[in-house]
Order: structure tokens, then C-alpha cells, then sequence
């Protein structure tokens, strides 16, 4: 039984969300401040996590931005009323993996926390098979058990990030379009009010933990289209 943690302070909102998730077949756990949030996220270690920005105590941001200290592979929900995209953006910076804008439907919600507790396999069609391992420079991608190695050492990737680099090496050689990877990804359309804009700073973050000591850019911007994984010299895929 999947666990999910909901941190909202609106006592109907809470009760709300609770029930369903409970109806499909989830375990919940609740908190209506940021601070017990946060203490129950860090202990009990919850497969999917509902947060509110607007909370008591502590804000969701500050519990994201602590939560992700310790704990980067979390899936993070944002629920918010703000609807401005500096927040939007704030809240993937800082680690978020989707978020939903109050009111929404329910059923919106359950689909995204469904869509973020997959771990998805390899895609059909045009995508190359995921492998064990790819190394490419002195980095290595291991799918199982979702780690990222530059030099040797571990390198904290968030859900989305990590999801994004996966897909780029899957479908690598391709350009892959913005509003591809914004519905493949984040399960959404722009129509959502999630913009492209978010890719673009998944793919910067990528690149700044990443792509030191490339002579070259890994991942390729293609002017006005979107993005393209170009391997680098020497790449391996092991284990496909």
C-alpha cells in the first residue's frame, strides 16, 4: 500500500483529500503545519507527499527546501492558491516535482500523485532501451536504484530531474520538443499553467550538476523545438 503524507492547514480541504486517497486504496497520513509536515515526512518517509505553501509555522517552501536536504527522491506535490509563476518556479528549484492550483478537482490530484509514484520502464516507439548503466564522461547513470555519479561520487538529483535526464538518454539523438517532455514528464500541457519555461530550468539544473568537464554541451538546445541528449564521445550503455 502506497503512503501518502497531506499537508494542508484547511480543515475541509484536509478531510477532503484525505477521504479520497483513502478511497483508492492509499495509506494517509496528515498535518496541518508546516513543521509537523516536516517532522512526520523526515521519519516516516511517505511514498508521495501533498504540501500546501500557505502554512503555519513553517511555509512550504522552507519544508521543501529542508525536506530535500535529507531526502531528494520524495515525489513533492505542490498544492497552492498562488497561481504566480515566480512560485511556480520557486517551488521546482527548490525540488518540487508537480503542483496543482487551488480549487481543483480531486481527481486531478490522485492522476498526478498516481503519475508521480511511477517508475515508469522504457517507452515505445522511437526510444532506445533504458539500460543497467549509462556512462558518459566521468558520469554514470544508474536506473536502478535511480543514482547519479559524477567522479565517483553521488550527485542529489530531484524526481523530475532525474526523470528528465532518463528520458533524454532514452530518446537520445532525437530532439525531443519542450511541450513532449512537459506532457511526458510533468503530465501536463501548458494549458495547465505549467510552462515551458519549467523544462528549461530542469535541463539548467542538469547542466550545472552535471556537465563540468564536457568540452561540449551533453544536452543540445535546438533553437525554438527543445532539446537533444547528443552523446558524448566514448558513451556506454550496459545491461540493455
Amino acid at each position: 500500500m502506497k503512503r501518502v503524507l497531506i499537508v494542508e492547514d484547511e480543515e475541509g480541504l484536509l478531510e477532503g483529500l484525505s477521504h479520497n486517497f483513502k478511497f483508492e486504496g492509499y495509506e494517509v497520513m496528515t498535518a496541518k503545519t508546516g513543521t509537523e509536515g516536516l517532522k512526520i515526512a523526515l521519519k516516516q518517509k511517505p511514498d508521495v507527499i501533498l504540501l500546501d505553501i500557505m502554512l503555519p509555522e513553517k511555509d512550504g517552501f522552507t519544508v521543501l527546501k529542508e525536506l530535500r536536504q535529507r531526502h531528494r527522491d520524495i515525489p513533492v506535490l505542490i498544492l497552492t492558491a498562488r497561481n504566480f509563476e515566480a512560485d511556480v518556479l520557486k517551488g521546482f528549484d527548490l525540488g518540487a516535482d508537480d503542483y496543482v492550483t487551488k480549487p481543483f478537482a480531486v481527481k486531478e490530484v490522485i492522476a498526478r500523485v498516481k503519475r508521480l509514484l511511477q517508475r515508469g520502464t522504457a517507452g515505445a516507439g522511437t526510444g532506445q532501451p533504458i539500460p543497467a548503466i549509462y556512462s558518459f564522461g566521468d558520469v554514470e547513470v544508474r536506473f536502478e536504484p535511480r543514482e547519479v555519479h559524477k567522479g565517483g561520487t553521488q550527485v542529489p538529483l530531484s524526481y523530475k530531474e532525474f526523470e528528465l535526464l532518463k528520458y533524454l538518454i532514452e530518446h537520445r539523438g532525437r530532439t525531443v520538443s519542450r511541450e513532449e517532455l512537459l506532457e511526458e514528464i510533468w503530465g501536463v500541457d501548458e494549458d495547465l499553467g505549467v510552462t515551458t519555461r519549467t523544462v528549461d530550468t530542469h535541463v539548467s539544473n542538469l547542466r550545472s550538476k552535471l556537465g563540468t568537464g564536457f568540452e561540449t554541451p551533453f544536452i543540445v538546445a535546438v533553437h525554438k523545438v527543445g532539446y537533444k541528449f547528443v552523446e558524448p564521445p566514448g558513451a556506454k550503455a550496459v545491461g540493455v
